[in-house]
């Protein structure tokens, strides 16, 4: 099983980006499947989560009105697409596939990760 996240990059203040994952191994169309971020020297920590058919999605307060989170189960792909990204942004992001029960914020729930993709904002 393995979750490919791609699409980080520099951006400056202000700017875009949209992450993908790709699952592939493992059909995760009846998962919730969630982002989360770590930044240099802190914990990994929740940024948003969608159910499998995305009737709920959920965000971190650091992450809404400026991010949106969506699925594609036909291609077994979760997106994050980010906006007005700010220098506080910064880290390395994880797409993660749920197979337990629990809150959707966290961790615990997600038994697959991928290996991250790296996002640098400068201001």
């Amino acid at each position: 099983v393995q979750l490919q996240a791609s699409g980080g990059g520099l951006v400056q203040a202000g700017g875009s980006l949209t992450l993908s994952c790709a699952a592939s191994g493992r059909d995760f169309s009846r998962n919730a499947m969630g982002w989360f971020r770590q930044a240099p020297g802190k914990e990994r920590e929740f940024v948003a989560a969608i159910t499998w058919n995305g009737d709920i999605v959920t965000y971190a307060d650091s992450a809404k009105g400026r991010f949106t989170i969506s699925r594609d189960n036909a291609k077994n792909t979760v997106y994050l697409q980010m906006n007005s990204l700010k220098p506080e942004d910064t880290a390395l992001y994880y797409c993660a596939g749920q197979t337990r029960s629990g809150s959707l914020h966290s961790v615990l729930i997600y038994d697959y990760w991928g290996q991250g993709t790296l996002v640098t904002v400068s201001s």
